[in-house]
Parts: structure tokens; C-alpha cells; sequence
């Protein structure tokens, strides 16, 4: 079981980076177009010179400080009750009559 472990290291590492790929939007793409990126990750995947060339150059970089890729805003988590909008839209929706917020009974 253990000489197959290389095989499938490879393997689970080709694929990861071919999805990754395919889930990076075009315009965060680095150096070479989407479509080459994935071709390249594919006919080198084996020998991992396509997987690695991907994480080391054509993946976009993470936010300095940041864990993975956040979108919006200054890149911080925030959360429900501390959202203003979120806290907007309850306000919202409270003000709505016979909306879910409207306790008439």
C-alpha cells in the first residue's frame, strides 16, 4: 500500500490544482490566460511541473495577513450582528407591516 502513496500524492495534487484553476475567476489569473494555465496543468501534471508552476506563479496571492481569499470590503470577517447592513435589512423588514419582524397578533 505504501508504494502506491507517491502515485496518488501526485495525483490528488494534479487534480486539486486543476480545480483550482478552473475556480479562479480570469482577471485574478497570473501571467498566462486561464485557458494555458489549464492546458499547462495538464499535460505537465504528471511530472508536477504544471501543478507547481500553477501554485508558485499563475494562482493569485492571498491578502497580506489573510487565510484564504475574501472579497469585498477591507477583507475582514465580520459578523451578523456586527454587519451594518445585515442589521439594515432587519430594520427593514421590521418596518415592513406583516413582514416576518411584525409581531401583531
Amino acid at each position: 500500500m505504501l508504494r502506491y502513496l507517491p502515485f496518488l500524492l501526485v495525483l490528488a495534487l494534479w487534480i486539486y490544482a486543476f480545480i483550482d484553476c478552473l475556480n479562479t475567476p480570469e482577471k485574478e489569473v497570473r501571467k498566462l490566460p486561464k485557458t494555458a494555465w489549464v492546458i499547462i496543468i495538464l499535460l505537465f501534471g504528471e511530472v508536477l511541473l504544471g501543478p507547481i508552476a500553477w501554485f508558485a506563479v499563475g494562482r493569485p496571492r492571498a491578502a497580506a495577513g489573510a487565510p484564504g481569499r475574501r472579497a469585498g470590503g477591507d477583507g475582514r470577517w465580520v459578523a451578523p450582528d456586527d454587519n451594518p447592513d445585515f442589521l439594515r435589512s432587519l430594520d427593514k423588514d421590521r418596518g415592513k407591516p406583516g413582514g416576518e419582524g411584525d409581531e401583531r397578533a
